[in-house]
Parts: C-alpha cells; structure tokens; sequence
C-alpha cells in the first residue's frame, strides 16, 4: 500500500475518535439515553446502524464466497433476509410497542427474575465479538505483518476505545460513516474489476464449475441448519435494540425492509467479487484473505486505501454494535439493574468494564477458532434454542393463562442451550472432529437437538398450563 492509501485509512480512524467525541457526555444520561440514546433513533439513521451491524462477518463472507461460490447467496443471503422479514413482520412494532430496553429485561418482565439473569449472561457471552475481533485482527495482521496476538490486541483497543467515549450515540454515528464506507470500497472494487475483466462471460470460464451451483457442494442438511440458525434473527440483540431506539412502530418495521435491499445489494457485491477473485488467484492459502488479497493486485492507489477503509469498516461496525450490547448487559442486567437504572455514574462505570470485559471475553474465544464461519455457527446454534421460545413467549403470547413461571423460563432457556453445547463440545473434543449421529441427518447438526428440546418443553409447558396444571 502507499503512503496516500495509509493515509486514507488513519483518516478513517481518526474520524471514527472524532465522532465519538462529539457524544462524549452521552455516557453520562440515564439508562434509556445511554442504552438506546433516547429512543430518537430516526428512518435513515435506523437503516445504515443495522445493515453494517448485521453484516459484520466480512471475511466469513470472502471464505466462503471463495471456496464455494454463488452458493454464498444461497447460505448467508437468502436465509438471512427471510430471518429479517419475519422480525419485521412478527417482532419489529412489539418490540418498539414493549418500552423494553434489553432482551434480559424483557424477559424478566414477563417471565421471572431469575430467567433475566441467565438470559443475561447467555446475550453478554455470545454478544462478545469473537467473529468480528478474529476478522479485524487477520487483516491487521494481513497488512502490518503483526503476530496474531498483537493484532487481536490492536483490534480490540481501538474498537473499543472510540465506543467508551461516546456509547450508543457514538455507535449510531460512526455507523453512517460506516455504511458510507462499506458501499464505497466494495463498488469500487466490483466496478474496476466488471470494467477490466467483463463480467458473467469471463467468470463462468474461469472458475470451477461448482462455483456455479447454487448449493456449492454442501449437503442439504449443512444448507438447512443455516436457514435456521438465520431465523435467529428472532433473538438478535441487534435487532432488538434497534427496534427499541427507534423512534416510533414504523421506523423500526420499515427499517427492517429496507435494510433487506441494501443487505440483498452487498451480497451481489461480496459474491461476485469472490468469484473474480478465484478466478484471478485460484490458490490462496487462507481464502479469508480473498478480498484484501485481490485488491492488492488489482485496485491502484487511493481506490486501494478507499477499499481499505470499507473493509474495515464493515467489521468495526459489528465490533462497536456487539460489544456494547454486552457492555450494556454487563450493567444494566448481570449487575443489580435497579441501582444501573437510578444511578448514572454507577450505569456508565459498570457499562465501562463491561465493555472491555466483552472484548477481552471476545479475544480469548477468537484465538481458540480458525473459521469466522464457525464462530457464526456454534455461537448462533447455542443462543437461537435457548432464547427463542422465552422471546415468542414475551412477546407472542399475551394471554396471562399461558404466562411462564420463573421455573419454567429457567428450564427453557437452559437445558436446549446445554443440549447444542453439548453437540459442539463432541465434535472439538472427539478425534474424528464430527457432531454426534452423523448417521442420523436430522441431529447432524448442534442447533438442531436444542430447537427439538425447546419445542418439547414449550408445547409441555403449554399443554400444563391449559390444563390447568402449574409449575
């Protein structure tokens, strides 16, 4: 990279701190301006905060658009706007309709404190960053030649550092600049390639041809478990917390919608430039390095700096959102959330640790895995059985008769969260590397025996509950 490009990105970064200062005080409110800065949040402001929250996984996206092609759409595209429209259709006015600051409180409200508090830690521990904290730390390695501790440390302190300042407004903010960003580097990177290389004609020639089938050479199973891991959509802190800042019912279902659209225009984007880039480098040792590496070779100075700072952008943006949702969580419902929700300087201190407690959890995962693609998974099938049937419960079931006892809500969130863990432990500690029964395709995957169990304990629970029977 040249000097114009380096100074592109420090460019970047310093307009990230200097964003954040201007909502420097924003820490200092109560726990509705600090959590969700007022409920003010606006249609467009709304729109660019979750479509780059949402799509944080960037080089996730590159390996895997890489290695298999326009089956890239079909695995992390489709299943996910169909995971999104269901919120908004289902979820997005509830939850804005609910007064509701967090996921915990919500359940706490209307199922028992208890069950709050282990939803709370279940959202603090996989809100961590870990995909996104991996991701930004291979491309500071990447581009500085760091060891990889040191980069995950330079990823986190920055990351974190700029949110710490400003919180949730600083988030929002920077996030307009994000979105900006992100588009920027990726249409520059698809419009010089589509202008030097063609486009369909030269990329069906180049590429193998399973590229090109729409499943990529995955079995339909490990296809379906990602159309249901995406429905965790339904149980996305993002989300929720979007909805909840949104300033009235229809900019947080609208939002939604529209995000959908630009979500739909990047994956064009990502998938495509995958492609050119197996046809460009067919080998590359680590294809989550796809997108940076083919823009060293192809972009000249100042579109490579742009490029750059979009990359960056598109993960930073998940890193500041998640971390502080679980910084948030950390104080306003691990600790005694009473006192978080009367006592400013005790809300910000407590959000201030953890922010980097969350970050520092996030590093710890991020050096034990390899694959963003994997930390998306086992994270999304640990916390989409667990919370889902407590979330519909809150919000679906308004009827008091169906009300969950504490007890209950303790036992559905717990025991389907240790059933998939349990999954993903045989496999990282079996010597075949495989999930239990692979014989069997409807348990070959971990997020698939925790639905089971949630579903059996929710419709038992139900069945109790109307016939008149208590737990």
């Amino acid at each position: 990279m040249s000097v114009i490009d380096w100074t592109i990105v420090v460019g970047y970064l310093l307009a990230l701190v200097g964003l954040s200062w201007r909502d420097r005080n924003a820490l200092r409110g109560n726990a509705t301006q600090v959590i969700l800065g007022g409920r003010a949040l606006t249609l467009p402001a709304f729109v660019a905060s979750l479509v780059t929250t949402w799509y944080g996984g960037i080089l996730g996206v590159s390996e895997y658009s890489y290695s298999y092609g326009i089956s890239n759409w079909v695995v992390f595209g489709l299943p996910y706007y169909l995971g999104a429209m269901v919120f908004s259709l289902f979820l997005a006015k509830r939850a804005r309709r609910s007064q509701s600051l967090t996921i915990p409180r919500r359940i706490r409200e209307q199922i028992g404190e208890r069950s709050g508090f282990i939803a709370a830690l279940l959202v603090f521990v996989t809100s961590a960053p870990t995909a996104y904290l991996l991701g930004l730390g291979i491309l500071i390695q990447f581009f500085l030649g760091v060891p990889a501790g040191i980069a995950m440390a330079l990823s986190a302190l920055f990351s974190v550092g700029y949110v710490s300042i400003g919180g949730f407004n600083a988030v929002v903010r920077t996030d307009k600049l994000q979105f900006v960003l992100m588009y920027g580097g990726f249409i520059t990177l698809f419009a010089i390639l589509f202008f030097n290389y063609g486009f369909l004609d030269f990329i069906v020639s180049a590429v193998p041809s399973d590229h090109l089938s729409w499943t990529g050479g995955a079995s339909i199973w490990y296809i379906a478990s990602w159309y249901i891991i995406a429905q965790g959509a339904l149980v996305e802190p993002t989300f929720h917390q979007r909805c909840y800042a949104a300033q009235d019912e229809k900019t947080a279902s609208r939002g939604i919608i529209i995000s959908i659209g630009f979500w739909m225009l990047f994956d064009f984007l990502t998938t495509f430039c995958g492609l050119y880039a197996k046809a460009l480098i067919p080998e590359i040792a680590n294809p989550a390095l796809a997108f940076p590496q083919l823009a060293l070779q192809i972009l000249p100075p100042v579109a490579l700096g742009l490029f750059v700072t979009g990359l960056s952008a598109v993960v930073m943006s998940t890193i500041d959102s998640n971390s502080f949702i679980a910084a948030t969580t950390f104080s306003f419902d691990i600790l005694k959330s009473r006192k978080s929700a009367t006592d400013n300087s005790a809300l910000r201190r407590n959000t201030l640790i953890g922010l980097w407690l969350s970050t520092g959890l996030a590093a710890l995962f991020a050096l034990a895995f390899e694959s963003i693609v994997d930390v998306w998974k086992e994270f999304g099938s640990v916390i989409m059985p667990a919370l889902l049937s407590p979330i519909l419960f809150s919000f679906l079931l308004k009827d008091r008769r169906f009300k969950l006892s504490d007890n209950q809500g303790m036992v559905l969130i717990v025991l389907p969260a240790l059933v998939s863990i349990s999954w993903i432990l045989y496999r990282h500690l079996s010597p075949t590397g495989a999930y239990p029964f692979p014989e069997y395709p409807f348990f070959t995957e971990p997020i698939l025996p925790g639905l089971y169990l949630s579903a059996l304990l929710s419709a038992s629970f139900l069945f109790a509950k109307r016939g008149g029977t208590h737990t």
